[in-house]
């Protein structure tokens, strides 16, 4: 064997013995070529919108659709125009209580946390029912037979900005004490009757909880009762002349029914009138005084 033939026997055998105990110690050590590893690629699918059905079953009458009442968030008024599986529901609801006067049918509004409410109502779901109730009205159910209420519900998902039926249905027979409840919700009312502290140039009303529940309250006894009307009153400070006071008085009455009728009370149920400066229930020689006098105050007849 030449000695260039034993050189490259020689490079060979170190060159196999290397790659050898490269792979076996790299094996041993846990540092043999690593795989990378596969990305996981992550969907976030989000969540579908609702959409609930118009459904009323009880009392002998029965009607399903998949369409009914929809708002768009933040919203109490209906988006129009309705289906025409809803307009035939609806018919056939007034026909039915139009028969049996002493069934009643119960909307529950639905709304979320997230949702704002620039109602006159305590909550946006029963804003969205009284609404409701009024479209009911106006194709010849009596109000004296619909309850409305108002409910949170946070599962509610929104598509395209629009909820699709945000509210419920049910129909049952009328409570035995309904009359008298009324008589202690007037009672009530007239005890701790609304008062709206404002100017007349202010282009809204902002209420608290307390003033927004009077306004659910006389909604409701003004759709039970047959003939009831709220009374608006406007009244002023004794600053400036009588007869400009009357006036001024009437603004403020009238900027408060415009209010109350843009919340779903019909025009027909209220009556704005003036006291101008002649029943202040505090002194006009103070500011404090003054503020308390000008007022509205919402009672029932």
């Amino acid at each position: 064997m030449t000695k260039t033939t034993t050189n490259l026997l020689l490079m060979l055998i170190t060159i196999v013995a290397g790659t050898y105990f490269y792979i076996t110690c790299c094996s041993e050590c846990g540092a043999a070529a690593t795989t990378e590893p596969t990305t996981k690629q992550v969907i976030i699918k989000e969540p579908a919108a609702t959409a609930y059905p118009f459904t009323i079953d009880g009392n002998g009458f029965s009607y399903n659709t998949n369409d009914n009442y929809n708002f768009n968030v933040s919203s109490h008024n209906i988006l129009m125009p309705l289906s025409e599986e809803l307009t035939k529901g609806v018919s056939g609801l007034q026909g039915h209580l139009e028969t049996n006067e002493s069934n009643v049918i119960n909307i529950t509004g639905y709304y979320t946390s997230d949702e704002d409410n620039n109602t006159a109502f305590p909550n946006l779901g029963l804003a969205r029912a009284n609404t409701i109730k009024n479209d009911l009205a106006s194709k010849g159910i009596s109000t004296a037979q619909i309850n409305t209420s108002g409910k949170l519900v946070e599962e509610m998902i929104a598509k395209d900005g629009t909820y699709w039926g945000a509210a419920s249905f049910g129909i049952e027979e009328k409570s035995e004490t309904a009359d008298d409840e009324l008589k202690v919700l007037y009672e009530k009312i007239n005890a701790d009757p609304l008062i709206l502290h404002f100017n007349t140039a202010e282009a809204s009303i902002s209420l608290d909880a307390a003033q927004r529940q009077k306004v659910a309250d006389i909604s409701r006894y003004l759709d039970k009762v047959n003939g009831a009307k709220a009374n608006v009153v406007g009244h002023t400070d004794g600053t400036g002349k009588a007869s400009t006071n009357m006036r001024l008085g009437q603004d403020r009455a009238n900027f408060a029914k415009d209010y109350l009728m843009k919340n779903g009370i019909a025009a027909d149920k209220i009556v704005a009138t003036s006291k101008g400066q002649t029943e202040p229930i505090a002194s006009n020689t103070t500011e404090e005084g003054k503020n308390k006098n000008r007022r509205t105050v919402i009672t029932l007849n």
